[in-house]
């Protein structure tokens, strides 16, 4: 749609971020016969099959680099894909729900372990998640296996179960055959022919006015103003452009906003707090030539993903027995490698209490949100210490006589806290921004719609106050089913 058609566009719902979450509304929507405009910054592709795809978005067995937001803080680049089906379609594909304990933590009607099971089961289904089989296993996965049964992992069938604890095995993912399986495909493709679906791409949404009727977009594509209008907006603009969008709306911190020269609409000190991530950090090896012979051969003649096993373990600071670490392999051939001859295990903190902040920067929406994270910040030292544990795992796995015989030397040294804060890095799973809930930093009800401001409501991981125990692909998507059933 041109900028001069969409100039005036109105529809019933506008859902504002076409990403994991966005696509699942609007198509939900849709589907059940409501007038819907999606609107997203990046392009809009087609459906699956269409040759405008770039490869790198369709290709599973990497990361996809481009159609990148370009957020960044530190020496840290805070990838988030700015293009049709969002992260799910530059991510890892690596499928994952958490643990059941996560969801009742939160303790917000609706939102419980029985609550969001039989969601996450239309997810898998609906994004067409599998787990690997033993006889795909890459070379150097196969001895992760071998390795991780040698050093007394249990071994798991299948890691995508709500209720599954400290555990070993192949991932589950949403690939099919090579592909990416993103939610563009998964949910919008059904819908793409309905009349009341219009899609809208390289709109970039600068704020929104609500009042009792509805609500209006500001926004602009490729530079020329547009207004949208509508009866509910919905802001799936993930977990940092989401409480960007309110901050320059008015809807925020009144301090924050006022020394920005904005006029507080509504006072919500919550907007743009709460942020959190799985803090990360790795050991290495060197890459042998022998080792690096075999990933070659198979990345030539087929399908090596560079993540194929992953581990959950229970470190020594878990309060409730359940797992609190990801301990997972990363390796693959140089054709398809961001590594360069060398393999990770990578160790990540699952229960993460660190907390930072996203807040705008200026007034324009061209201009990226300032993020701080405060990685390792939490007074206590819990997730320095969970690290520390998990660190213990990864070095012990490398050891085992699978993984010793074909690894080289080590590259880093993590023995010392020092370290460890000097390499940490993050898992790319941005949550809790807009959290939920009725407390001073609550943001929006247990149905996403935010506190005080009438017609507006959030789907995506924003919403999240605790991160769950998973890659946040899923969950992200599973918030996408649960708001998308409340409007």
């Amino acid at each position: 749609m041109s900028a001069a058609a969409a100039a005036f566009a109105t529809a019933d719902v506008i859902v504002i971020g076409a990403g994991s979450s966005g696509c699942v509304v609007a198509a939900r929507l849709a589907a059940r016969g409501r007038d819907v405009i999606l609107v997203e910054a990046g392009p809009d592709y087609g459906p699956f099959g269409s040759p405008a795809w770039p490869a790198e978005l369709v290709d599973a067995r990497m990361l996809a680099t481009t159609h990148d937001w370009g957020y960044t803080a530190d020496r840290w680049i805070f990838e988030r894909a700015k293009v049709i089906g969002g992260c799910s379609s530059h991510n890892g594909a690596i499928a994952a729900v958490g643990h059941r304990s996560d969801y009742d933590a939160w303790n917000l009607p609706g939102w419980s372990g029985n609550d969001v099971a039989p969601l996450f089961a239309s997810v898998v289904d609906t994004m067409r998640v599998r787990t690997y089989g033993r006889d795909e296993a890459g070379p150097f996965h196969a001895r992760c296996l071998d390795a991780a049964e040698s050093a007394g992992w249990r071994m798991a069938d299948d890691l995508c179960d709500l209720d599954a604890n400290d555990s070993f095995g192949l991932e589950s993912v949403n690939v099919v055959g090579t592909t990416r399986w993103n939610t563009a495909f998964a949910y919008l493709d059904p819908v793409r022919g309905s009349a009341n679906l219009r899609i809208i791409d390289h709109v970039l949404v600068d704020r929104i006015e609500t009042d009792a009727d509805g609500g209006r977009i500001h926004a602009s594509i490729h530079g020329e103003p547009i207004e949208l209008r509508c009866g509910t907006v919905v802001l799936s603009g993930g977990v940092y452009a989401t409480p960007a969008i309110l901050q320059r709306s008015g809807i925020g911190d009144l301090d924050r906003l006022r020394s920005l020269g904005i006029a507080e609409t509504v006072h919500l000190p919550g907007v743009g707090a709460n942020l959190h991530d799985h803090p990360m950090a790795h050991i290495d090896r060197a890459v042998p030539a022998e080792l690096q012979s075999w990933l070659d051969a198979v990345a030539a003649t087929g399908f090596l993903p560079e993540e194929q096993t992953l581990g959950k373990a229970v470190s020594s600071h878990s309060t409730d027995g359940i797992f609190d670490l990801h301990v997972f392999p990363v390796c693959a051939s140089d054709q398809t490698s961001f590594l360069h001859g060398r393999i990770h295990i990578e160790v990540a903190c699952m229960n993460p209490q660190s907390r930072g902040r996203v807040d705008i920067s200026s007034r324009s929406a061209h201009d990226a949100p300032q993020i701080d994270h405060r990685y390792l910040a939490d007074g206590a030292g819990h997730d320095l210490a969970v690290l520390r544990d998990g660190l213990a795992l990864a070095e012990e796995l490398a050891r085992q006589p699978a993984l010793a015989a074909v690894l080289g030397d080590q590259i880093t040294d993590m023995s010392t806290d020092a370290a460890i804060r000097a390499a940490i890095a993050h898992y790319y799973h941005p949550v809790g921004t807009c959290m939920m809930g009725s407390g001073p930093l609550a943001v929006c009800d247990s149905n996403g719609r935010v506190h005080g401001v009438p017609n507006v409501v959030v789907a995506d991981a924003s919403l999240f106050p605790q991160i769950p125990r998973a890659n946040t692909n899923l969950p992200a998507i599973m918030a996408g089913e649960r708001i998308a059933a409340t409007l």
